[in-house]
Protein backbone atom coordinates (compact mmCIF):
# COMPACT_ATOMS: atom_id res chain seq x y z
CA UNK A 1 0.00 0.00 0.00
CA UNK A 2 1.53 3.31 -1.05
CA UNK A 3 1.28 6.53 0.88
CA UNK A 4 -1.76 8.63 0.00
CA UNK A 5 -0.72 12.15 -1.00
CA UNK A 6 -2.34 14.90 1.06
CA UNK A 7 -3.96 17.76 -0.87
CA UNK A 8 -2.73 21.22 0.01
CA UNK A 9 -5.27 23.79 1.12
CA UNK A 10 -8.91 22.98 0.37
CA UNK A 11 -8.47 21.23 -2.98
CA UNK A 12 -9.27 17.73 -1.71
CA UNK A 13 -12.37 18.92 0.14
CA UNK A 14 -14.06 20.37 -2.92
CA UNK A 15 -12.94 17.57 -5.24
CA UNK A 16 -14.49 15.02 -2.87
CA UNK A 17 -17.75 16.97 -2.75
CA UNK A 18 -17.90 17.15 -6.54
CA UNK A 19 -17.24 13.43 -6.88
CA UNK A 20 -19.90 12.50 -4.35
CA UNK A 21 -22.52 14.77 -5.93
CA UNK A 22 -21.77 13.37 -9.41
CA UNK A 23 -22.66 9.89 -8.16
CA UNK A 24 -26.26 10.52 -7.01
CA UNK A 25 -28.33 8.75 -9.76
CA UNK A 26 -29.13 5.09 -9.09
CA UNK A 27 -27.82 5.13 -5.49
CA UNK A 28 -30.11 8.07 -4.80
CA UNK A 29 -33.18 6.13 -5.99
CA UNK A 30 -32.35 3.16 -3.77
CA UNK A 31 -31.67 5.41 -0.81
CA UNK A 32 -34.97 7.22 -1.14
CA UNK A 33 -36.88 3.93 -1.34
CA UNK A 34 -35.24 2.81 1.89
CA UNK A 35 -35.82 6.22 3.47
CA UNK A 36 -39.53 6.04 2.70
CA UNK A 37 -39.69 2.61 4.33
CA UNK A 38 -38.10 3.92 7.54
CA UNK A 39 -39.55 7.43 7.76
CA UNK A 40 -41.25 6.82 11.10
CA UNK A 41 -38.04 5.61 12.74
CA UNK A 42 -35.95 8.48 11.37
CA UNK A 43 -38.53 11.11 12.30
CA UNK A 44 -38.19 10.19 15.96
CA UNK A 45 -34.54 11.27 16.07
CA UNK A 46 -33.13 12.95 12.95
CA UNK A 47 -34.53 16.28 11.74
CA UNK A 48 -33.30 18.73 9.13
CA UNK A 49 -33.90 22.08 10.78
CA UNK A 50 -32.47 24.29 8.02
CA UNK A 51 -31.75 23.99 4.30
CA UNK A 52 -29.13 26.36 2.88
CA UNK A 53 -30.14 28.15 -0.31
CA UNK A 54 -26.77 29.40 -1.54
CA UNK A 55 -27.98 32.99 -1.25
CA UNK A 56 -27.59 35.45 1.63
CA UNK A 57 -27.67 32.60 4.13
CA UNK A 58 -24.63 30.86 2.65
CA UNK A 59 -23.82 27.40 1.29
CA UNK A 60 -21.70 24.35 2.11
CA UNK A 61 -21.22 24.44 5.88
CA UNK A 62 -17.93 22.59 6.34
CA UNK A 63 -17.78 22.94 10.13
CA UNK A 64 -19.91 22.34 13.19
CA UNK A 65 -22.01 24.65 15.32
CA UNK A 66 -21.40 26.53 18.57
CA UNK A 67 -23.95 26.92 21.38
CA UNK A 68 -23.55 29.58 24.06
CA UNK A 69 -24.76 29.47 27.66
CA UNK A 70 -28.09 31.00 26.63
CA UNK A 71 -28.73 28.24 24.09
CA UNK A 72 -28.05 30.46 21.07
CA UNK A 73 -26.63 28.57 18.09
CA UNK A 74 -23.96 29.98 15.75
CA UNK A 75 -22.16 28.65 12.71
CA UNK A 76 -20.41 29.39 9.42
CA UNK A 77 -20.90 28.52 5.75
CA UNK A 78 -17.91 28.22 3.42
CA UNK A 79 -19.50 29.96 0.44
CA UNK A 80 -22.59 31.97 -0.46
CA UNK A 81 -23.58 35.19 1.26
CA UNK A 82 -23.73 38.65 -0.26
CA UNK A 83 -20.37 38.35 -2.04
CA UNK A 84 -20.13 34.57 -2.33
CA UNK A 85 -17.24 34.19 0.14
CA UNK A 86 -19.13 32.66 3.05
CA UNK A 87 -21.18 33.72 6.04
CA UNK A 88 -21.49 33.69 9.82
CA UNK A 89 -25.03 32.99 11.01
CA UNK A 90 -27.21 32.42 14.05
CA UNK A 91 -30.03 29.88 14.32
CA UNK A 92 -33.05 30.46 16.52
CA UNK A 93 -36.05 28.32 17.44
CA UNK A 94 -39.04 30.54 18.16
CA UNK A 95 -41.22 27.55 19.02
CA UNK A 96 -42.94 27.46 15.65
CA UNK A 97 -39.81 26.62 13.69
CA UNK A 98 -36.17 27.44 13.10
CA UNK A 99 -34.96 30.72 11.64
CA UNK A 100 -31.47 31.38 10.31
CA UNK A 101 -30.20 34.95 10.53
CA UNK A 102 -27.03 35.93 8.59
CA UNK A 103 -24.81 37.87 11.00
CA UNK A 104 -22.01 38.62 8.56
CA UNK A 105 -21.11 38.04 4.91
CA UNK A 106 -17.43 37.94 4.08
CA UNK A 107 -16.69 40.47 1.36
CA UNK A 108 -13.50 38.87 0.10
CA UNK A 109 -10.08 40.39 0.26
CA UNK A 110 -8.86 41.83 3.53
CA UNK A 111 -11.77 40.63 5.72
CA UNK A 112 -11.41 36.97 4.75
CA UNK A 113 -12.87 34.32 2.47
CA UNK A 114 -14.15 30.80 3.02
CA UNK A 115 -14.48 30.02 6.77
CA UNK A 116 -13.61 26.38 7.51
CA UNK A 117 -13.18 26.65 11.28
CA UNK A 118 -15.91 26.29 13.88
CA UNK A 119 -16.63 29.41 15.93
CA UNK A 120 -15.17 29.51 19.43
CA UNK A 121 -16.71 31.41 22.34
CA UNK A 122 -14.00 33.55 23.87
CA UNK A 123 -13.67 34.35 27.59
CA UNK A 124 -15.05 37.84 26.80
CA UNK A 125 -18.23 36.43 25.24
CA UNK A 126 -17.27 37.28 21.66
CA UNK A 127 -17.17 34.72 18.84
CA UNK A 128 -13.78 33.90 17.32
CA UNK A 129 -12.98 32.06 14.13
CA UNK A 130 -10.74 31.90 11.07
CA UNK A 131 -11.11 32.00 7.30
CA UNK A 132 -9.13 29.72 5.02
CA UNK A 133 -8.33 32.51 2.56
CA UNK A 134 -8.50 36.27 2.18
CA UNK A 135 -6.53 38.62 4.35
CA UNK A 136 -3.01 39.08 3.05
CA UNK A 137 -0.30 37.20 1.22
CA UNK A 138 -0.13 35.72 -2.27
CA UNK A 139 -1.76 32.36 -1.51
CA UNK A 140 -3.98 31.24 -4.38
CA UNK A 141 -6.60 28.56 -3.85
CA UNK A 142 -7.82 26.78 -6.96
CA UNK A 143 -11.48 27.56 -6.18
CA UNK A 144 -10.91 31.27 -6.81
CA UNK A 145 -10.25 32.31 -3.21
CA UNK A 146 -7.08 34.38 -2.70
CA UNK A 147 -5.04 35.28 0.36
CA UNK A 148 -3.53 33.18 3.13
CA UNK A 149 -6.37 33.46 5.67
CA UNK A 150 -7.41 35.43 8.73
CA UNK A 151 -8.36 35.14 12.38
CA UNK A 152 -11.40 37.27 13.28
CA UNK A 153 -13.77 38.09 16.13
CA UNK A 154 -17.46 38.92 16.02
CA UNK A 155 -19.53 40.74 18.58
CA UNK A 156 -22.89 42.58 18.58
CA UNK A 157 -22.92 46.37 19.02
CA UNK A 158 -23.19 47.55 22.64
CA UNK A 159 -26.75 47.50 23.98
CA UNK A 160 -28.13 46.22 20.68
CA UNK A 161 -31.55 44.57 20.89
CA UNK A 162 -31.34 40.82 20.64
CA UNK A 163 -33.34 40.94 17.41
CA UNK A 164 -30.80 43.16 15.62
CA UNK A 165 -28.55 40.31 14.60
CA UNK A 166 -27.63 41.77 11.19
CA UNK A 167 -25.65 44.55 12.85
CA UNK A 168 -22.95 42.25 14.18
CA UNK A 169 -19.50 43.33 13.08
CA UNK A 170 -16.36 41.39 12.19
CA UNK A 171 -12.94 42.52 13.33
CA UNK A 172 -9.88 40.90 11.78
CA UNK A 173 -7.32 40.14 14.49
CA UNK A 174 -4.61 38.76 12.22
CA UNK A 175 -3.91 38.27 8.51
CA UNK A 176 -1.56 35.45 7.50
CA UNK A 177 1.01 36.13 4.82
CA UNK A 178 2.41 32.66 4.06
CA UNK A 179 5.72 32.61 5.89
CA UNK A 180 3.81 32.82 9.19
CA UNK A 181 1.21 30.26 8.09
CA UNK A 182 -1.46 29.77 5.45
CA UNK A 183 -4.97 28.26 5.32
CA UNK A 184 -5.89 28.26 9.04
CA UNK A 185 -8.25 25.42 9.90
CA UNK A 186 -9.64 23.83 13.06
CA UNK A 187 -11.04 25.19 16.30
CA UNK A 188 -9.28 28.05 18.04
CA UNK A 189 -8.29 27.43 21.68
CA UNK A 190 -7.89 29.95 24.51
CA UNK A 191 -5.55 29.62 27.47
CA UNK A 192 -6.27 31.04 30.92
CA UNK A 193 -4.57 34.32 30.02
CA UNK A 194 -6.88 34.83 27.03
CA UNK A 195 -4.27 34.05 24.36
CA UNK A 196 -5.43 32.22 21.22
CA UNK A 197 -3.85 29.04 19.81
CA UNK A 198 -4.45 27.48 16.42
CA UNK A 199 -3.01 25.73 13.37
CA UNK A 200 -2.55 26.39 9.66
CA UNK A 201 -2.28 23.47 7.27
CA UNK A 202 0.18 25.20 4.94
CA UNK A 203 2.75 27.96 5.13
CA UNK A 204 5.74 28.44 7.38
CA UNK A 205 9.38 28.15 6.39
CA UNK A 206 8.95 24.70 4.82
CA UNK A 207 5.38 25.14 3.63
CA UNK A 208 4.04 22.27 5.75
CA UNK A 209 2.04 24.37 8.21
CA UNK A 210 2.49 25.96 11.64
CA UNK A 211 1.15 25.94 15.18
CA UNK A 212 0.71 29.54 16.33
CA UNK A 213 -0.51 31.76 19.14
CA UNK A 214 -2.02 35.24 19.19
CA UNK A 215 -1.38 37.47 22.21
CA UNK A 216 -3.01 40.79 23.01
CA UNK A 217 -0.50 43.62 22.62
CA UNK A 218 -1.01 47.41 22.59
CA UNK A 219 -4.65 47.16 21.66
CA UNK A 220 -4.03 44.59 18.97
CA UNK A 221 -2.77 41.02 18.61
CA UNK A 222 0.77 39.72 18.07
CA UNK A 223 1.34 36.38 16.38
CA UNK A 224 4.02 33.91 17.45
CA UNK A 225 4.89 30.75 15.54
CA UNK A 226 5.23 28.05 18.20
CA UNK A 227 6.26 25.30 15.81
CA UNK A 228 6.82 24.92 12.08
CA UNK A 229 6.29 21.46 10.60
CA UNK A 230 9.51 20.33 8.93
CA UNK A 231 8.33 17.27 7.03
CA UNK A 232 11.47 15.37 8.03
CA UNK A 233 9.68 12.74 10.10
CA UNK A 234 7.96 15.09 12.54
CA UNK A 235 4.88 15.58 10.35
CA UNK A 236 3.18 17.75 7.76
CA UNK A 237 -0.14 19.65 7.68
CA UNK A 238 -1.24 20.26 11.30
CA UNK A 239 -5.03 19.94 11.06
CA UNK A 240 -7.70 20.31 13.70
CA UNK A 241 -6.25 22.91 16.07
CA UNK A 242 -4.67 22.03 19.41
CA UNK A 243 -5.80 20.85 22.84
CA UNK A 244 -4.27 21.59 26.25
CA UNK A 245 -3.49 18.89 28.79
CA UNK A 246 -3.72 19.75 32.53
CA UNK A 247 -0.02 20.68 32.64
CA UNK A 248 -0.32 23.24 29.85
CA UNK A 249 1.25 21.22 27.04
CA UNK A 250 -0.36 21.29 23.62
CA UNK A 251 -1.42 18.22 21.61
CA UNK A 252 -2.46 17.97 17.98
CA UNK A 253 -2.19 15.93 14.79
CA UNK A 254 -0.17 16.06 11.59
CA UNK A 255 -2.19 14.55 8.75
CA UNK A 256 0.84 13.29 6.85
CA UNK A 257 4.54 12.49 7.15
CA UNK A 258 5.58 11.51 10.67
CA UNK A 259 7.89 8.58 11.54
CA UNK A 260 6.09 6.14 9.20
CA UNK A 261 4.76 8.62 6.66
CA UNK A 262 1.04 8.42 7.51
CA UNK A 263 0.57 11.22 10.01
CA UNK A 264 1.32 11.63 13.69
CA UNK A 265 0.09 12.82 17.06
CA UNK A 266 2.44 15.47 18.45
CA UNK A 267 3.06 17.19 21.77
CA UNK A 268 4.39 20.72 22.29
CA UNK A 269 5.80 21.29 25.78
CA UNK A 270 6.95 24.64 27.12
CA UNK A 271 10.73 24.89 27.26
CA UNK A 272 12.15 28.15 28.52
CA UNK A 273 10.70 30.90 26.33
CA UNK A 274 9.74 28.45 23.57
CA UNK A 275 8.18 25.08 22.87
CA UNK A 276 9.68 21.65 22.26
CA UNK A 277 7.97 19.22 19.87
CA UNK A 278 7.89 15.46 20.34
CA UNK A 279 6.01 12.65 18.58
CA UNK A 280 3.45 10.82 20.70
CA UNK A 281 2.50 8.38 17.94
CA UNK A 282 3.32 7.87 14.29
CA UNK A 283 0.55 6.21 12.28
CA UNK A 284 1.65 3.20 10.24
CA UNK A 285 -1.35 2.43 7.98
CA UNK A 286 -1.07 -1.20 9.06
CA UNK A 287 -3.72 -3.25 10.82
CA UNK A 288 -5.94 -1.02 12.96
CA UNK A 289 -3.49 1.84 13.23
CA UNK A 290 -5.06 4.16 10.65
CA UNK A 291 -3.71 6.99 8.54
CA UNK A 292 -4.18 10.72 8.01
CA UNK A 293 -5.66 12.11 11.25
CA UNK A 294 -7.38 15.42 10.56
CA UNK A 295 -10.03 15.95 13.21
CA UNK A 296 -8.06 17.19 16.20
CA UNK A 297 -8.09 15.76 19.72
CA UNK A 298 -10.29 15.92 22.83
CA UNK A 299 -9.37 15.14 26.47
CA UNK A 300 -11.63 13.50 29.03
CA UNK A 301 -11.62 14.22 32.77
CA UNK A 302 -9.23 11.36 33.48
CA UNK A 303 -6.49 12.73 31.20
CA UNK A 304 -7.07 10.36 28.27
CA UNK A 305 -7.41 11.81 24.81
CA UNK A 306 -9.30 10.70 21.71
CA UNK A 307 -9.09 11.28 17.98
CA UNK A 308 -9.83 9.92 14.52
CA UNK A 309 -8.20 9.10 11.19
CA UNK A 310 -9.89 9.52 7.81
CA UNK A 311 -8.79 6.13 6.47
CA UNK A 312 -6.97 2.92 7.32
CA UNK A 313 -5.66 -0.16 5.52
CA UNK A 314 -9.04 -1.88 5.32
CA UNK A 315 -11.68 0.83 5.48
CA UNK A 316 -12.82 4.37 6.04
CA UNK A 317 -10.93 5.50 9.10
CA UNK A 318 -10.57 4.82 12.80
CA UNK A 319 -11.35 6.11 16.29
CA UNK A 320 -8.48 5.87 18.79
CA UNK A 321 -7.67 6.61 22.42
CA UNK A 322 -4.41 7.36 24.23
CA UNK A 323 -4.07 6.67 27.94
CA UNK A 324 -1.20 7.95 30.11
CA UNK A 325 1.17 5.22 31.27
CA UNK A 326 4.39 5.80 33.20
CA UNK A 327 5.13 9.15 31.62
CA UNK A 328 4.29 7.83 28.13
CA UNK A 329 1.11 7.17 26.19
CA UNK A 330 -0.56 3.88 25.29
CA UNK A 331 -2.45 3.67 21.98
CA UNK A 332 -5.80 1.86 21.86
CA UNK A 333 -7.86 1.24 18.72
CA UNK A 334 -11.57 1.76 19.47
CA UNK A 335 -13.39 1.36 16.14
CA UNK A 336 -12.87 1.09 12.37
CA UNK A 337 -15.25 2.39 9.68
CA UNK A 338 -16.11 0.99 6.25
CA UNK A 339 -15.49 2.70 2.93
CA UNK A 340 -12.13 3.75 1.55
CA UNK A 341 -9.46 6.42 1.49
CA UNK A 342 -10.53 9.83 2.84
CA UNK A 343 -14.06 8.72 3.74
CA UNK A 344 -13.82 8.73 7.54
CA UNK A 345 -14.22 11.45 10.21
CA UNK A 346 -12.88 14.91 9.32
CA UNK A 347 -13.54 16.67 12.62
CA UNK A 348 -13.11 15.95 16.29
CA UNK A 349 -15.30 13.83 18.53
CA UNK A 350 -17.57 14.97 21.35
CA UNK A 351 -18.11 13.09 24.61
CA UNK A 352 -21.26 13.08 26.75
CA UNK A 353 -21.41 12.96 30.55
CA UNK A 354 -21.56 9.15 30.50
CA UNK A 355 -18.33 8.87 28.49
CA UNK A 356 -19.93 7.96 25.16
CA UNK A 357 -18.31 9.32 21.99
CA UNK A 358 -20.11 10.92 19.03
CA UNK A 359 -18.93 12.03 15.63
CA UNK A 360 -19.54 12.16 11.87
CA UNK A 361 -18.00 10.45 8.86
CA UNK A 362 -17.61 12.09 5.45
CA UNK A 363 -18.69 9.24 3.16
CA UNK A 364 -19.05 6.13 5.29
CA UNK A 365 -22.47 4.74 6.14
CA UNK A 366 -25.12 2.62 4.47
CA UNK A 367 -25.47 4.85 1.40
CA UNK A 368 -21.94 6.21 1.09
CA UNK A 369 -22.83 9.81 1.97
CA UNK A 370 -21.61 9.86 5.55
CA UNK A 371 -23.07 9.13 8.94
CA UNK A 372 -23.60 10.33 12.50
CA UNK A 373 -22.37 7.71 14.97
CA UNK A 374 -22.17 6.92 18.66
CA UNK A 375 -19.61 4.72 20.42
CA UNK A 376 -20.61 3.26 23.81
CA UNK A 377 -18.29 1.52 26.28
CA UNK A 378 -19.33 -2.09 26.82
CA UNK A 379 -17.46 -5.00 28.36
CA UNK A 380 -14.00 -3.53 27.91
CA UNK A 381 -14.74 -2.53 24.32
CA UNK A 382 -16.90 -0.13 22.36
CA UNK A 383 -20.23 -0.69 20.60
CA UNK A 384 -21.04 1.27 17.44
CA UNK A 385 -24.49 2.75 16.82
CA UNK A 386 -25.45 4.65 13.68
CA UNK A 387 -27.65 7.59 14.63
CA UNK A 388 -28.17 8.53 10.98
CA UNK A 389 -26.91 7.40 7.57
CA UNK A 390 -27.10 10.20 5.01
CA UNK A 391 -28.75 9.43 1.67
CA UNK A 392 -27.42 12.38 -0.32
CA UNK A 393 -30.97 13.71 -0.74
CA UNK A 394 -33.11 16.03 1.35
CA UNK A 395 -31.48 14.80 4.56
CA UNK A 396 -28.04 16.05 3.49
CA UNK A 397 -24.71 14.52 2.54
CA UNK A 398 -21.02 14.45 3.46
CA UNK A 399 -20.83 15.93 6.96
CA UNK A 400 -17.40 17.26 7.92
CA UNK A 401 -18.36 18.62 11.32
CA UNK A 402 -17.94 18.05 15.00
CA UNK A 403 -21.24 17.66 16.84
CA UNK A 404 -22.49 19.74 19.76
CA UNK A 405 -25.01 19.08 22.55
CA UNK A 406 -27.57 21.53 23.88
CA UNK A 407 -28.71 21.52 27.51
CA UNK A 408 -31.58 19.13 26.68
CA UNK A 409 -29.32 16.46 25.20
CA UNK A 410 -30.11 17.21 21.55
CA UNK A 411 -27.24 16.85 19.09
CA UNK A 412 -26.66 19.41 16.34
CA UNK A 413 -24.45 19.37 13.26
CA UNK A 414 -24.16 20.29 9.60
CA UNK A 415 -23.91 18.38 6.33
CA UNK A 416 -21.79 20.09 3.69
CA UNK A 417 -24.00 18.99 0.77
CA UNK A 418 -27.44 17.65 0.03
CA UNK A 419 -30.67 19.20 1.19
CA UNK A 420 -33.39 20.80 -0.91
CA UNK A 421 -30.88 22.88 -2.91
CA UNK A 422 -27.83 20.61 -2.56
CA UNK A 423 -26.16 23.45 -0.61
CA UNK A 424 -26.08 21.66 2.73
CA UNK A 425 -28.24 21.42 5.83
CA UNK A 426 -28.29 21.89 9.60
CA UNK A 427 -29.65 18.92 11.49
CA UNK A 428 -30.80 18.00 14.99
CA UNK A 429 -30.85 14.53 16.54
CA UNK A 430 -33.18 14.33 19.52
CA UNK A 431 -32.53 11.82 22.32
Amino acid sequence: MTNHKQCRGLMCTNNRLAARRASLGFMMVLALIWLNMTTAALAQTYHVIYNFTGGQDGANPFTGLTIDAGGNIYGTAFSGGAAGFGTVFSLDNSGSGWTLVPLYSFAGGSDGEGPVARLTLGPDGALYGSTSAGGAGSCNNYNGYFGCGTVYEMRPPPRAPASVMVSWGSNVLYRFSGSDGAYPQGDLTFDQAGDIYGTTINGGSAGWGVVYSLTRSNGGWTQSVLYQARGDGDGQYPWGGVAFDPSGSLYGVFSQNGPSGYGAVYKLARSGSGWTESTVHGFTYHGNDGASPQGGLIFDGAGNFYGTTVHDATGGGTVFEFTPSGGNWTYDFLYGFTGGIDLGPYDKLVMDAAGNLYGTTFADGQYGYGSVFKLTRSGGGWVYTSLHDFTGGSDGSNPMCALVFDSYGNLYGTASGGGDRQDGVIFQIAP
